[in-house]
């Protein structure tokens, strides 16, 4: 038998070549599309984890405002209660069913002072001075000497000028700022504030009486309460008070009464106030009284 050779001579070689080549092809797409696939797997697991992670963060973030918030509101609810009980002890303060008594000073500081400190750390007693802003500027280290032995420190406005202090209910507002930023200065304690201002004369009756009443409900807008006395010694009623004349007006005001707020002066011509004090002191000592400051009913 003769065999032909010609044109399809290496035919069965070339089928099989192709072959591998074709193999080869679908072997290196195969890996392509495998990467492809890996790639795109680790690529949405890293989106996804990010997603995840963000997520999660954005609920952390949510969780510490929500957390920051209700902090807030608590403390605000908190300031708000206290508010509310300091402003009952003050409405209230003419009421009590223990015998008390606060020794307040108006006008202070002044070359009294001293004498006065010293009256009630021989008694061991604690007072309240209502200080005068330009007193205070004047007198600095007599406030920090007040502050540092323990007596509260009211805020009586700065110039006791009644056609200054009561031109309007922002004028009061103005005058216990700028007194309350001289006592800051003075005591060297930023964040002081006394939240309680006597008005000038009182706050009841005269002539300022509307802008007064006024200035009380602005003050209280800016959670600053108000007190006046419902006793006194007479010693700003005439110039040079006897001993004996401040002991009866004491004796006649505090008669049948067993929350005392009483009024006295602590300026320059008022020397025998501070003279009197011993005897101020003994009358309520014997009248089985307690001496408070307004830190007791203030939180």
């Amino acid at each position: 038998m003769k065999f032909k050779f010609g044109r399809n001579k290496y035919v069965g070689y070339n089928v099989y070549s192709m072959k591998k080549y074709v193999d080869k092809k679908r072997v290196t797409f195969t890996i392509i599309v495998i990467i492809l696939v890996i790639f795109t797997l680790l690529l949405i697991g890293y989106y996804s984890i990010n997603n995840i992670i963000m997520l999660k963060n954005i609920d952390m973030q949510n969780q510490k405002l929500i957390e920051i918030s209700n902090q807030l509101k608590e403390k605000e609810e908190k300031e708000q209660k206290r508010w509310e009980e300091n402003k009952n002890n003050i409405e209230h303060i003419y009421s009590s069913e223990t015998k008390r008594v606060f020794l307040t000073f108006d006008d202070g500081p002044s070359e009294n002072t001293s004498t006065i400190l010293n009256v009630l750390q021989t008694y061991g007693i604690k007072a309240n001075f209502f200080v005068l802003g330009s007193r205070v500027d004047a007198m600095p280290d007599k406030v920090k000497e007040i502050y540092e032995k323990g007596h509260f420190i009211g805020n009586h406005g700065y110039s006791h000028i009644y056609e200054q202090i009561y031109s309007s209910p922002q004028a009061v507002l103005e005058e216990y700022t700028k007194t309350n930023e001289a006592v800051k200065k003075a005591i060297n304690q930023e964040n002081f504030n006394s939240c309680l201002f006597r008005f000038p004369g009182g706050l009841v009756g005269g002539k300022y009486s509307e802008i007064k009443t006024q200035a009380k409900e602005l003050l209280e807008q800016n959670k600053i309460l108000n007190v006046d006395w419902n006793a006194l010694t007479g010693d700003s009623e005439v110039l040079n008070p006897s001993m004996d004349r401040i002991m009866q007006t004491l004796q006649r005001t505090t008669k049948g009464k067993n929350s005392i707020v009483l009024l006295m002066h602590d300026a320059k011509a008022k020397k025998t106030t501070a003279e009197t004090l011993p005897q101020v002191i003994e009358y309520f000592k014997n009248q089985g009284f307690e001496f408070e400051t307004f830190y007791d009913v203030l939180k």
